[in-house]
């Protein structure tokens, strides 16, 4: 079974790679968004500010999916489907570390006055790894 330990997926996570994730709205239909991403140990994690609609549905429903492709081939990419447990502790450091990996930046230059963010730590429950081309 693949799991987030594998070279592939690893390479794929560990890169600048965005993220697409798709949460559960309150009627039922889905939500998607591009998202920064990072992996740490066992869980994929993303951040967010609290009060946004995706944070706002996983608080009602931690059902979620993200997926990871690189920009220059679509044709390889991980499917990570799992739950998602959300915390503010570190949640300001982790928006600056992903910064650093995304933008290049030290520190996260689109904070909105009085925001607060939020790190959302996903659980695997099925890992799926894709490459061709």
């Amino acid at each position: 079974m693949t799991n987030l330990s594998d070279d592939g997926v690893k390479v794929l996570l560990d890169t600048a790679n965005h993220a697409v994730l798709s949460t559960f709205n309150p009627d039922g239909t889905m939500h998607s968004t591009v998202v920064w991403q990072e992996r740490l140990d066992d869980t994929v994690s993303v951040n967010s500010a609290v009060g946004r609609r995706w944070p706002t549905n996983l608080e009602h429903d931690p059902r979620v999916t993200v997926m990871v492709m690189p920009a220059d081939n679509p044709y390889e990419y991980v499917e990570i489907r799992g739950r998602a447990i959300g915390t503010t502790d570190g949640a300001d450091e982790q928006i600056d570390r992903l910064a650093k990996k995304f933008i290049g930046q030290d520190t996260y230059p689109f904070r909105v006055p009085g925001e607060q963010r939020i790190s959302y730590h996903i659980t695997p429950e099925r890992v799926r790894y894709q490459k061709q081309g």
